[in-house]
């Protein structure tokens, strides 16, 4: 391990990386990962988005699910998280504490309609996927230095983490309803004996318990500025710089450290000279103008800058030269890089 320089993310453990679909979250991801692995750190790269794009990022597969070595970077693991399996296994673990629910209210209806409209809930892929968070920072959490979430575009990343409040909520209450449910039907009962002992077994208390409890450990962590953040990634222009001023704000309402903003796809004036047509120097004053919304705006949260580069970036060598960037480059018309 390099002990005299830090990864660009410092000490934190879990950081998740969004932005507007499009600005290159999964490069920056992939970015911040690889360097923190460059540097002697146990790194796991997870990717949240329903179209993943780390198999042909890394040039090796990580489709299935599974975790797995990147292919030429010691200390790099990675997972593409697949949300139609996961939403699959997330509607059979619903559906049976539903059904468990029914059986122990003693309700005589057919339970199968109200499975139905739970796991259709909108809401419903953002929990599942919340869920497998939970899972990736309690579970796998200790083997790693560090877990980088490439996150979904950032209206999903946003609903993401409000159900790290709302989630918890709705646990409480069920765990409130519940408990009311079995006083209510003890009070009724004649054989209060055996109603008690049911009770003290009852696999629905149990299993809200359960989660309660690992909810509660999550969003300890992910409140947790010294272990966690939430870095955006934005372009120079209007649309993006709005999205993500919006969606700061979002996050900090929900007590969601925020790690900092990396501006992505920077003409710098050096390729303006190779570009007969005008066309980049037009680009270049336009991005001009947003480079300065975006340090008037959230200059204290910029962390760093990548140029724009005339191909996709693809392998190793093409994220490591966006490592290089994060690091040292500054487009030479902001005299300070602010970090």
């Amino acid at each position: 391990m390099v002990d005299d320089v830090k990864p660009i993310v410092g000490d934190r453990r879990f950081v998740f990386v969004g932005g507007k679909g499009g600005v290159g979250k999964t490069v920056v991801a992939a970015a911040l990962a690889y360097d923190a692995a460059s540097l002697g750190r146990k790194v796991l790269l997870a990717s949240l988005n329903p179209v993943h794009s780390l198999t042909s990022l890394f040039d090796t597969d990580m489709s299935g699910g599974q975790i797995k070595p990147v292919t030429g970077v010691p200390g790099l693991d990675a997972v593409e998280v697949e949300i139609e399996d996961l939403v699959k296994d997330y509607k059979a673990k619903m559906s049976a504490r539903l059904r468990e629910f029914f059986k122990w209210a003693e309700v005589p209806i057919n339970p199968e309609p109200f499975i139905e409209v739970a796991t259709m809930n909108p809401a419903f892929h953002e929990s599942s996927m919340f869920d497998r968070v939970m899972d990736l920072i309690l579970e796998v959490g200790d083997r790693y230095n560090l877990i980088v979430f490439d996150t979904a575009a950032v209206a999903n990343a946003v609903r993401l983490i409000g159900l790290s409040k709302l989630y918890g909520l709705w646990l409480a209450r069920m765990i409130q309803s519940r408990r009311e449910a079995q006083q209510y039907r003890l009070s009724l009962s004649f054989r209060k004996e055996k109603v008690i002992e049911e009770i003290k077994k009852d696999p629905v208390i149990a299993d809200l318990l359960t989660l309660h409890e690992k909810f509660t450990k999550t969003r300890d962590v992910i409140t947790n500025a010294g272990l966690t953040g939430f870095y955006f990634v934005t372009t120079p222009e209007s649309l993006p710089i709005s999205v993500v001023l919006r969606f700061i704000k979002m996050v900090e309402s929900f007590n969601i450290p925020v790690g900092g903003v990396f501006v992505n796809n920077i003409i710098d004036p050096r390729d303006v000279e190779t570009d007969p047509s005008g066309y980049l120097r037009s680009k270049m004053e336009e991005q001009q103008h947003y480079l300065n919304t975006i340090l008037e705006k959230v200059g204290d949260k910029i962390m760093g800058y990548i140029r724009s580069f005339p191909t996709e970036i693809r392998g190793l060598e093409g994220v490591k030269t966006v490592v290089g960037d994060l690091r040292t480059y500054t487009p030479p018309t902001i005299t300070t890089k602010i970090t």
